[in-house]
């Protein structure tokens, strides 16, 4: 037998380590983020989280988003400001800069600068000076958005600056969010394809090493997935004894993500319409360097608050914690090294995708479709202009109880799944009560029906 890699035809006899041959091309139309390239300017038309609150004191901070090199502040009055690291004048780094009752002045000459940027003051230069520098020079700015803990930012045009997006679940009743920060030593679409790759978790987090999380994600079930607009869903569906196990995995293009509960589901007892762990975006420091904020939510929908300790979040991002001794790491790996250990920068041409890969290769042609549509000169798709706030998500776990009654039930998970997403689709424009009430019925008339 033999195989066509690269254009090399190999012999498969084994031991063929001298005749493979691999690509070193990166896929750089959709992994660069910096400056200037395609993704980087499709990622720049959209809000991202850079940093947590609660982690920005007094001193400005030194951080990297999407290439960039900038410093993230809040002045006296509390506004805050993300400016460009370097001041103007001559190029010292504004991480060292004082924070003033309005804006930040340099350290090094004493320029001072408003949070969007332009100059308030020019110390040591006549008023003449003063008023020509103003018109002539001001310091590269982001506007940001402060929510919950997390500070956003836009980096893009400002004539294209689209409104902060409000998901459904940024304001569920009676959940408790925690902002946490998970970093990846790698690029971020490696990252973000996990989500849309259920069945990494009946191995990696299950059957690999250890149980990272609840048994239930040992079953690798029946996967479909669903794409509609911005959303590309991939929907789990196990069976756990008499019970069958609805897991929606989502991302919202381009790296908006959630998932069903890490802890409080298993699939052994009814849950009807709950919702995600977490809520989370994977943000790109550069092109080898990822940073996922988010919230980690705990409540009756979404994970137990008996997780909600330093380590809890952490535990939910992947079923370790992230920190931890090198050969634990290689005992029981988790997201960190599978996402890391296929390099700074995964080159896909040296993948084989296969069925169960159809989420990751579908999410990756829509963000490619979505680039290309930008480079043409049409901005591309953002959900605050598809569907009115708040905007519905789909992240979740359901269990409902209907005993097995043929062996080969893959096309029949198949269906109920369908459909159950089908149930959600239709109830996007209910308020959140509404929602749940009427996806609740849904489920227990199927239950019903296929019992009877």
């Amino acid at each position: 037998m033999s195989t066509d890699k690269n254009n090399i035809a190999v012999e498969l006899t084994g031991f063929s380590g001298y005749e493979l041959k691999h690509s070193k091309e990166y896929d750089e139309e959709i992994t660069l983020i910096g400056p200037g390239t395609k993704a980087g300017e499709y990622f720049r038309r959209y809000w991202h989280p850079v940093y947590i609150s609660s982690e920005l004191g007094d001193l400005p901070v030194a951080i990297k988003i999407l290439g960039e090199e900038l410093v993230l502040f809040r002045d006296k009055s509390k506004q805050l400001g993300l400016v460009h690291k370097h001041c103007p004048h001559r190029q010292a780094s504004l991480e060292f800069g004082i924070c003033q009752k309005t804006g930040i002045s340099c350290c090094y000459h004493g320029w001072h600068f408003d949070v969007d940027g332009k100059i308030l003051e020019v110390p040591g230069q006549s008023m003449q000076t003063q008023e020509i520098i103003k018109e002539k020079v001001q310091l590269g700015a982001y506007p940001t958005h402060e929510f919950k803990g997390l500070v956003f930012a836009y980096f893009g045009p400002k004539e294209k600056k689209p409104e902060f997006p409000m998901y459904d679940s940024l304001n569920f009743d009676d959940m408790e969010m925690v902002p946490y920060k998970a970093p990846f030593a790698c690029n971020w679409l490696q990252v973000l394809d996990a989500i849309v790759d259920p069945i990494h978790t009946a191995f990696l987090h299950s059957n690999m090493s250890r149980q990272q999380f609840s048994e239930g994600f040992g079953e690798v079930g029946q996967i479909d997935f669903f794409e509609r607009d911005s959303w590309i869903l991939g929907c789990n569906t196990r069976r756990v004894g008499d019970n069958i196990w609805f897991r929606i995995n989502e991302v919202v293009l381009p790296n908006f993500t959630q998932a069903g509960a890490a802890f409080a589901a298993d699939g052994t007892k009814e849950i009807y319409y709950g919702r995600s762990s977490f809520t989370r975006w994977v943000v790109p420091i550069d092109d080898e360097t990822t940073i996922c904020y988010a919230w980690a939510n705990f409540g009756d929908r979404g994970d137990p608050h008996e997780y909600n300790t330093p380590e809890g979040p952490e535990l939910i991002e992947q079923g370790e914690i992230f920190d931890r001794p090198y050969e634990e790491r290689q005992r029981f790996p988790a997201d960190r090294e599978a996402c890391e250990g296929m390099g700074r920068i995964n080159i896909h041409k040296n993948e084989n995708l296969l069925a169960s890969d159809q989420g990751v290769a579908m999410m990756r042609q829509r963000i490619r479709e979505q680039i290309r549509s930008l480079v043409d000169g049409k901005e591309p798709h953002k959900v605050t202009t598809l569907k009115d706030s708040p905007i519905p998500t789909y992240g979740g776990d359901s269990v409902i109880n209907i005993p097995k009654i043929i062996e080969d039930e893959d096309s029949f998970l198949s269906k109920l799944a369908r459909e159950f997403i089908k149930i959600q689709f239709e109830v996007d424009d209910k308020t959140e009560k509404e929602r749940v009430e009427i996806v609740t019925n849904k489920l227990k008339e199927i239950q019903s029906r296929e019992n009877s």
